[in-house]
């Protein structure tokens, strides 16, 4: 083990645990903002009821993804010194663009979402959730051109003189035919996660029943029936926009495998653990290798399915890893070009498999209500109960794999073509200095994951408030108001 390992499982490490709370970030925010537009044009009180209520989960989880994320930038400087230098020019322009424009359009806005409830009129209001909504979703947008770049260079040169890549066209940056798919694609998976979150916390609820304490004291307050159709409303619209984002990300998923055949061949085929061009090429459900992953052992596959999904063409050539990393060692010099392909191949496989579970589990959701029965009388309406617990951790799973896919399976390059991962990392930091950051982040993080989940299962118990605590009060009632200080609205 080398400075190099211990830099690389530390940024994974940080990264994968930021990207928690990315998707439910993005996703979670917009469905506020969908909810709170309900509220506007009906005046249905469940409708700013379950605004309130997701909104704190929203806020919790927004919070937490700022202090993780803040760590990420630091890492280029402290572990990767070398690939910051290289890219400096081209990768800040996107990561600036991020900060000074979607973070700044994010934060401010829901700063005024937050404690603008009783001070601003209700149509400003509603627009301060969706220009918040907004702003995470630019956020990801210019994350995603900057990621993609390292996936697939564009729009820059790199100076001979210095060896460093300078940018020439930041539109051909933005416009990345990588950064093009992939943004729907994560999209599609954010709102995969937040839909999973609003069904499965309505679930739980409705499941309790009165049983909950304060389902009790709300039955008690003669609301039990109001709460209900709430959240009767929260486990059907979640479990649409679930079953929604899995289309989505199905067919997103299917353009970016195409794109990802033309620009990254190498990762397709270690995807898929084809080790020999094909033409018609066979998708693999099932495959054994070596332990080292350098052969096939036993497979079992979908004739003509990988020629499609790789190239449009149901007897389209699919290049295999062999021939590649032939080409990719005459191209480049000697070295291996290949990913561990167990690691792409399972990864792959783990993201397709927990995002339709949670599909699964929403069509579920709608079939115990269909009609408008209670899922509480539904036959097996423990098991639902069951799966809607572990729903939310279903899509976040196949979140993190399909990073790790994407990630690993550029592997040996930190920037497709031009550098090395080993060349991309600090030469002035040793192995102590790395392995005593990686520590600490890792316990740091371990502590934020436990009040983290402590917050939201917190909160997510409370349940909804009631309609007299939820109901703002309009600006132009406030006595004094020019005296009254700012108040948090939860």
């Amino acid at each position: 083990m080398d400075a190099l390992d211990v830099a690389r499982w530390q940024f994974g490490v940080t990264t994968v645990y930021h990207f928690l709370f990315v998707p439910l970030t993005i996703g979670l925010s917009t469905l506020v903002a969908v909810l709170q537009t309900c509220w506007h044009r009906t005046g249905d009180a469940r409708y700013l009821r379950l605004t309130r209520f997701y909104g704190k989960l929203f806020l919790i989880n927004f919070a937490m993804g700022v202090v993780t994320g803040i760590v990420q930038e630091f890492q280029f400087g402290m572990n990767w010194s070398d690939y910051s230098r290289f890219v400096g020019d081209v990768f800040g322009a996107p990561l600036a663009m991020e900060a000074l424009l979607a973070f700044f359009l994010e934060s401010t806005f829901l700063g005024l979402w937050i404690f603008g409830w009783d001070r601003l009129p209700r149509r400003i209001h509603l627009a301060t959730i969706w220009a918040a909504a907004l702003g995470s979703t630019l956020s990801a947008y210019f994350i995603l051109a900057a990621n993609s770049w390292m996936q697939h260079p564009v729009g820059y040169r790199v100076d001979p003189g210095t060896g460093r890549a300078h940018l020439t066209d930041i539109g051909a940056v933005l416009t990345n035919k990588v950064a093009l798919v992939t943004f729907p694609h994560t999209l599609a998976g954010a709102f995969l996660v937040a839909g999973s979150l609003m069904v499965a916390v309505a679930l739980w609820h409705l499941l309790h029943g009165t049983a909950h304490p304060a389902g009790a004291q709300t039955a008690a307050a003669g609301n039990a029936d109001a709460d209900r159709r709430a959240y009767r409303f929260a486990a059907r619209f979640g479990a649409w926009v679930t079953l929604a984002a899995a289309v989505a990300v199905l067919i997103t998923g299917d353009i970016q495998g195409k794109v990802m055949t033309e620009v990254q061949p190498m990762k397709m085929a270690a995807a898929e653990a084809l080790y020999r061009t094909e033409q018609p090429a066979s998708f693999s459900v099932l495959t054994v290798g070596s332990l080292d992953g350098s052969r096939e052992v036993f497979a079992l596959k979908i004739p003509y399915l990988l020629s499609f999904l790789g190239t449009g063409d149901p007897h389209g050539r699919v290049r295999g890893i062999n021939d590649l990393q032939d080409q990719y060692a005459a191209q480049y010099g000697a070295g291996s070009y290949t990913p561990i392909i167990p690691v792409t191949y399972w990864s792959f496989r783990f993201m397709i498999a927990f995002g339709m579970a949670a599909a699964a589990v929403a069509a579920w959701a709608l079939w115990a209500q269909r009609r408008g029965r209670n899922p509480a009388d539904a036959r097996g309406s423990r098991w639902l109960l069951r799966a809607g617990l572990i729903m939310p951790l279903l899509p976040l799973v196949a979140n993190i794999f399909g990073w790790v896919f994407t990630e690993m399976g550029r592997q040996p390059w930190v920037v497709f073509g031009e550098m090395l991962t080993r060349d991309g990392v600090s030469r002035s930091v040793g192995l102590a200095e790395v392995l005593t950051s990686f520590t600490a982040f890792t316990l740091i993080y371990a502590v934020l994951a436990v009040v983290e989940v402590k917050l939201l299962l917190r909160y997510a118990r409370a349940g909804l408030p009631g309609a007299a605590e939820a109901t703002p009060t309009p600006p132009d009632r406030h006595d004094d108001d020019a005296d009254r200080p700012l108040a948090f609205a939860y």
